[in-house]
């Protein structure tokens, strides 16, 4: 990245206010590093250590996004939820945006029943199945439960496996996200405040992660270095059953 863009960035995030950090009581020690000082009790970043982490994040998004891998967004507190709804649409991703529920990680096989019963009540809906196999009664149960799945699970309808890599906007927020994460050694790129634990995640984000304005900025910045990935990824050509791949020479 030029100096110029570096500058750029630079500003953008000083006007959206992502130089602010919490009281430096809240401190977490992995975060010191990052800190440019402090004013008034508040821990203030230094803005060109959070451009190169911002970089960074984005260089490995991308690259994630050349090989075909899937970026799980996760944000549920209600700061970020909304924003993180938009970035993962942005990048036609997966997404957690309303509560996490556990085990979607750990316990996906489990998940994935869920969600087959969501994609099921979903298709007889719109099919107008729903109103010839039940009752009026027995539709507004049913509806309740597509509600409550569509709440839950909504967001991860269409994540067939578990993902690549993982999104998540304030780890401290999410902290059983990260905890399924690490146990399945997923990486995680982490939108983080000076309250996080930095050693938990893989690429670590410092900036605020509380002013909306500073959220939306850096998400969609990694939103769109991930779809642009996306676009060069060139998936494998298939095996036909013969086992050579089709369009290629084969020896007789």
């Amino acid at each position: 990245m030029s100096s110029e863009n570096n500058a750029n960035l630079i500003d953008r995030l000083f006007t959206a206010g992502a130089h602010f950090g919490f009281q430096k009581s809240r401190r977490h020690p992995t975060v010191a590093p990052y800190i440019y000082g402090t004013k008034e009790g508040t821990d203030i970043f230094d803005l060109e250590q959070s451009v190169a982490l911002i970089e960074d994040a984005k260089a490995f998004l991308n690259e994630a996004g050349t090989k075909g891998k899937t970026v799980l967004f996760v944000g549920t507190k209600e700061e970020a939820s909304k924003l993180v709804k938009a970035a993962a649409e942005k990048a036609e991703s997966p997404v957690v945006a309303n509560r996490w529920i556990g085990g979607l990680l750990t316990n996906f096989q489990e998940i994935k029943k869920r969600v087959a019963r969501l994609k099921t009540l979903t298709e007889e809906g719109e099919s107008g199945e729903l109103e010839r196999k039940y009752t009026k009664k027995e539709r507004v149960l049913i509806g309740r439960e597509t509600d409550k799945l569509t709440f839950n699970f909504g967001g991860v309808k269409d994540m067939d496996k578990i993902p690549h890599v993982m999104v998540v906007v304030d780890p401290r927020h999410d902290v059983i996200a990260v905890a399924e994460a690490n146990d399945l050694n997923i990486p995680i790129v982490a939108i983080m405040s000076s309250d996080c634990d930095a050693a938990k995640v893989t690429k670590p984000v410092i900036v605020n992660d509380a002013l909306t304005t500073s959220i939306e900025l850096v998400l969609n910045e990694l939103a769109e270095a991930y779809k642009a990935g996306k676009e060069k990824f060139v998936p494998a050509p298939e095996k036909s059953r013969s086992g050579y791949r089709p369009g290629r020479r084969r020896d007789v």
